[in-house]
């Protein structure tokens, strides 16, 4: 089964559970900096090496590939050119060959590697910023691997992570993070594929489910469930127009994709978005089995104080259309306090079950996951 909630791929060099920094910035800063000559660096490496050599022969066999298609289409396209392509296809493979030779020549002489160190850093009780961090602990790693220190084009990518008082080393697998997948078109709070695709899987979508993003901003939610769960049916919406039409362009984008990878006829997605009220949702009482939502945190988009008005509202009108009984719903949002007195005020049609922490761009937010009771919710005027 494919990883898809996974942003990035690192061999850990090591994990420290209980690291005590100092209170002091120098004195915290020079330990990371000792703790470099400490790291059992060796296994990793090996690693990465291996995952290297791995991605070095994909891509050659994808250019071959692309060579192979190429020089078919030509030749059936007018039935000339064979002799045309063949010659490009040997000048590549001749290149291919130096390169091969080049790297050879280079690993004799020892070549020496470039890399970069990113701190990805949360907790509040640290005497230094990421970058700080980075920065020194990336000089002790240049001092102890004599390596050139390169920020855009590096060969080993050191990760140190720290999250209060846990630090962990690594070394990076993956060139990019896998997130942003599927998106094209992003807003200010465009949620992560790999989050999207983790809040879906919690709540079990079955074939037929009818699933429903009610805050959906640029679509990573929908977009994410109806690429992974094409048996079910996924509505989107948003209030704001800018989101909504970011949204569809996210959808056009993917249906370009789909078509290129089958051919010109793409069957389409199960998916549809509409500008709505949240609050006002165009939806039958009990029609909806499943709905995934990144809530506003009150940060970028509205505040705190809008919040304690919204989210009540929210869940009310979310309780209204899920379906009683069965239905489930992953509600993620930073702005813990207020949910919890919202959800106090809506227990009940709504009971709380898992609750899964997670970072969104160094912010401590939570996933929680909402069970819908047998009780019948507050009935809405007819839409139509």
């Amino acid at each position: 089964m494919p990883l898809w909630s996974v942003d990035n791929l690192f061999v850990v060099v090591q994990e420290l559970k209980d690291y005590q920094f100092k209170e002091n910035k120098e004195d915290a800063l020079k330990d990371l900096e000792d703790l470099v000559k400490k790291l059992p660096w060796t296994d990793p490496l090996k690693v990465w090496e291996l995952n290297n050599s791995l991605k070095k022969k994909k891509t050659k066999r994808k250019k071959h590939n692309l060579q192979s298609t190429a020089s078919k289409e030509k030749l059936n396209e007018d039935g000339q050119g064979e002799g045309t392509d063949q010659k490009d296809a040997s000048k590549q493979e001749s290149c291919a060959q130096n390169a091969a030779g080049d790297s050879k020549t280079s690993e004799g002489e020892a070549k020496v590697l470039k890399f970069r160190v990113t701190c990805n850093r949360a907790g509040d009780k640290h005497s230094f910023t990421s970058n700080e961090a980075a920065r020194d602990f990336g000089g002790a790693v240049q001092e102890h691997f004599q390596w050139k220190a390169d920020m855009t084009n590096f060969d080993v990518e050191v990760l140190l992570n720290i999250h209060n008082n846990e630090v962990v080393v690594g070394i990076a697998l993956t060139e990019e993070s896998l997130h942003r997948r599927n998106i094209t078109h992003f807003g200010p709070t465009t949620l992560r594929s790999t989050l999207a695709y983790g809040m879906l899987r919690l709540c079990d979508p079955q074939p037929t489910d009818i699933i429903v993003d009610p805050m959906c901003g640029t679509g990573a939610i929908p977009i994410e469930g109806a690429t992974e769960w094409p048996s079910c049916y996924h509505i989107a919406g948003d209030n704001n127009p800018q989101a909504v039409k970011r949204a569809a362009n996210n959808i056009c984008s993917l249906l370009k994709k789909n078509e290129n990878k089958e051919s010109s006829t793409s069957l389409g997605i199960p998916l549809d978005i509409i500008q709505w009220d949240i609050c006002n949702l165009p939806l039958r009482t009990g029609s909806v089995d499943i709905i995934v939502t990144d809530m506003p945190f009150g940060k970028r988009i509205g505040s705190k104080k809008k919040n304690w008005d919204l989210y009540p509202a929210c869940l009310m009108e979310m309780g209204r259309i899920c379906t009683p009984g069965t239905g489930r719903a992953a509600l993620l949002t930073q702005d813990k306090k207020c949910f919890a007195k919202a959800l106090s005020r809506m227990g009940h049609i709504w009971r709380k079950g898992q609750t899964v922490w997670v970072n969104v761009g160094g912010l401590h937010a939570a996933v929680y996951l909402l069970k819908r009771t047998w009780e019948r919710a507050e009935e809405k005027r007819s839409f139509w």
